[in-house]
């Protein structure tokens, strides 16, 4: 499996949280991973940055944020150009996959746990 860089948009040191169990899973499978979110700490040994640095060799984004906080965050977004975009549920966004599918980058409204888990990732 190749490595797919992937932004976990939303990443919190909190166990509890989907996004956390992503961070960790993407990097148990293989993955390299940029944790981006307004929490402090780490999470599978990544800091949690704030969305200012562009990182312009990221495969996928993963989003778990809702849509109502993603607007401020479309520019980050989409500056980034990732080959995909992930909506996990509860992120889903009409407004900012129509931008995204303008710009030529792949959306899907997916769990990225459950893309893991069955090997489609």
């Amino acid at each position: 499996m190749a490595n797919k860089k992937t932004l976990v948009l939303g990443a919190t040191p909190d166990e509890s949280r989907y996004a956390n169990l992503a961070s960790n899973k993407l990097v148990k499978y293989g993955h390299s991973i940029i944790n981006v979110g307004i929490k402090k700490g780490k999470v599978a040994g990544v800091v949690i940055e704030k969305p200012e640095t562009i990182h312009p060799d990221i495969n996928t984004v993963t989003i778990y944020i809702g849509k109502q906080n993603q607007p401020p965050l479309y520019n980050y977004i989409l500056k980034t150009h990732p080959q995909r975009i992930i909506f996990n549920p509860g992120a889903e966004n009409d407004e900012l996959v129509m931008m995204a599918k303008e710009q030529g980058i792949e959306t899907l409204e997916a769990c990225t746990l459950v893309l893991l888990s069955t090997g489609q990732y």
